[in-house]
């Protein structure tokens, strides 16, 4: 099984205790990070079993990321020793890390670089932790076959993996694609029997791009029952821009889009299929860059 490649860094661990304002060592200027109040996070800095993971848990992760990948690390086995699964650390430790590192990126309060560490130190826990994340799934036995993929030239996947692992514990077949260009992107897009595929649009870069190869290749797929998605930043900026024919525009979390996908796909085996999926093609699955099959 081919892995997304992460790059590593790695920095001393950080002299600031979890009390204090975290300043960035690696800026000529001092940072600090302040994060604004999330109506979805309740609760304080510390947490028992079961309880939320709040706003201040995610700064320290916010942190942790930032200095180096086994503060990260050791931040969130923490975490699991005080009871919290590993979905609810995907969904509200590490999701919620992810979106306020955007934002300080946005207000000028972390630079690409600090970005780019973060974001790979949160990836590479991910992948460390797929084996225990899955077994706490409940697999089910209908085999069935999705394609990820993001815009072409997307620069970070972590939402796009950890939405993968989630279809994994759901026991879907999982094909994360990466491409580098709309060839590369038509290519993946025809490459497999797919039962359904959902494109992430992080910017409106592709947005026409990848309206108009979608209307085309929906008509040359193998699999002419094809469950189309549509997600990423761009279904909260811009929603109207992502209103295709043929396409379920996405709002929902990982565990929740699961669930949509996978009700959906319920629904339609109740429904009449003219084409077998014995007559599957992966011949050139394999040869394509920049594709994880899980």
């Amino acid at each position: 099984m081919r892995r997304v490649a992460v790059t590593q860094f790695k920095f001393d661990p950080p002299n600031t205790s979890p009390s204090t304002p975290w300043t960035s060592e690696f800026q000529d200027a001092r940072v600090t990070i302040e994060l604004g109040t999330s109506p979805r996070l309740v609760g304080g800095t510390t947490f028992s079993t079961k309880s939320a993971i709040d706003q201040n848990q995610v700064k320290l992760l916010i942190q942790a990321a930032v200095h180096s990948i086994e503060e990260t690390r050791k931040l969130l086995m923490k975490w699991r020793r005080q009871g919290q699964s590993l979905s609810d650390i995907y969904l509200y430790g590490i999701t919620e890390s992810a979106k306020a590192i955007g934002e300080l990126w946005f207000d000028d309060k972390l630079d690409f670089l600090n970005i780019t560490i973060a974001l790979s130190h949160l990836h590479q826990i991910m992948e460390e932790l797929s084996p225990e994340f899955l077994a706490e799934g409940h697999p089910g036995s209908k085999e069935l076959s999705l394609l990820l993929m993001a815009e072409p030239g997307s620069q970070h996947g972590l939402g796009l993996f950890m939405l993968s692992e989630f279809f994994r514990q759901a026991g879907w077949r999982v094909t994360l694609a990466m491409p580098q260009d709309m060839a590369e992107f038509k290519r993946i897009f025809l490459s497999d029997w797919f039962d359904a595929a959902v494109l992430s649009l992080p910017t409106d870069r592709y947005i026409d791009s990848v309206a108009k190869a979608v209307a085309e290749l929906r008509k040359a797929t193998t699999n002419p029952h094809l469950k189309l998605y549509v997600g990423g930043p761009m279904a909260h900026i811009s929603p109207e821009l992502l209103n295709w024919p043929g396409t379920v525009l996405l709002y929902t979390d990982a565990r929740q889009t699961v669930r949509l996908v996978t009700q959906a796909m319920d629904v339609s085996q109740h429904e009449p299929v003219q084409i077998s999926r014995n007559t599957r093609s992966r011949s050139c699955v394999e040869e394509l860059g920049q594709i994880n099959t899980m």
